[in-house]
């Protein structure tokens, strides 16, 4: 499989995953991203040009993504809409993407019978309650609650069904959340980090009670190889790094990091339908295809991630300012 085709993979997730095959493997890598909002070709900067080329198109616009799957090895599919406050808003975007996008990915990969790997999220299995030991494993039923995390669902059944029906060579992940370079400042790290850069104070939805259960995206990169090159055709494999840990801890963490009070933040109304507890076991992964993480300590992770924003305002300084004019406008 020397020949990838990477959806979104100049979105955060992606283009780590894309750095990761470059500097791991003799794979060439071609990127499909719309780039939206959340695609940044900056992303890609540095990548050698003859190895990694970078297509703008839609996934859900079968006229690009045929060709493109035509002439891949293996599909690896990034790309989706994925902010649940953005969800809450405006869903349709995330049905066009998620289902739709998946849809014609799917049906390329069929037609041309191309290996395809699709990437999902812990956020299908709903949430767990704070004071609950349980992890999500495989077999955990599917729970959505935000648009987001629904359609995401809906794509996974997707994926499930066209093995089953069709024959697809795919495979499917759901991993916690990831934090690390490229990632959009809107999100709950990225956004803390440069909030606090920036001499801000930052802030907690609620009370900070909320637990994630955090990777950092180079670990997440590494086990998704792992599942293309020795993952079974329709299974589905966990990504997670024992990384529990509540919102409150994180921005704290934050703060002592930077060498900040770690009580120097504001609470904000909480978001609707704030999923309380998510949390992955990831021992099929490690058990049976031999997968660990790198990054098993989650502060030397935030630290590097930390000192990534500190070197690299030039990239997300463009849009951080739109970011907090959106939160400032909800109060957030």
């Amino acid at each position: 499989m020397s020949r990838l085709l990477v959806t979104g993979g100049a979105g955060f997730i992606g283009s780590n995953f894309v750095h990761h095959v470059i500097a791991h493997t003799d794979h060439t890598v071609t990127v499909l991203d719309k780039l939206t909002y959340a695609g940044n070709e900056a992303s890609l900067a540095g990548l050698p040009e003859d190895r990694v080329r970078l297509v703008v198109g839609d996934i859900a616009d079968a006229a690009v993504v045929d060709p493109l799957v035509a002439e891949a090895d293996a599909v690896v599919h990034y790309a989706a809409e994925s902010h649940n406050d953005n969800s809450l808003h405006d869903p349709r975007p995330f049905l066009d993407t998620n289902i739709i996008g998946t849809y014609t990915l799917l049906e390329a990969a069929r037609r041309h019978d191309v290996r395809f790997h699709h990437i999902s999220t812990d956020e299908v299995y709903g949430d767990l309650e704070l004071d609950d030991p349980a992890r999500f494993t495989e077999s955990t039923p599917y729970n959505p609650s935000s648009p987001y995390s629904s359609t995401k669902a809906g794509s996974d059944l997707l994926v499930r069904a066209w093995v089953r029906s069709f024959g697809v060579r795919a495979t499917i992940s759901n991993c916690s959340n990831n934090y690390g370079p490229y990632q959009h400042v809107e999100k709950f790290i990225p956004r803390q980090i440069t909030n606090v850069l920036r001499g801000v104070r930052p802030k907690l939805y609620g009370t900070g009670e909320n637990v994630r259960d955090w990777i950092h995206a180079d670990d997440h990169s590494s086990a998704v190889l792992t599942i293309l090159d020795k993952g079974e055709i329709g299974e589905t494999y966990l990504i997670g790094a024992d990384g529990e840990k509540d919102n409150k801890s994180v921005v704290e963490l934050i703060l002592q990091i930077t060498g900040n009070p770690t009580d120097a933040y504001d609470l904000v109304t909480d978001r609707p339908g704030h999923d309380l507890r998510y949390a992955i076991d990831s021992t099929k992964l490690r058990t049976e295809l031999g997968w660990k993480p790198t990054y098993g300590d989650f502060e030397s992770g935030l630290a590097a991630t930390i000192d990534w924003y500190r070197e690299n305002e030039a990239w997300w300084a463009p849009t951080k300012d739109g970011v907090e004019a959106f939160y400032a406008s909800k109060g957030q």
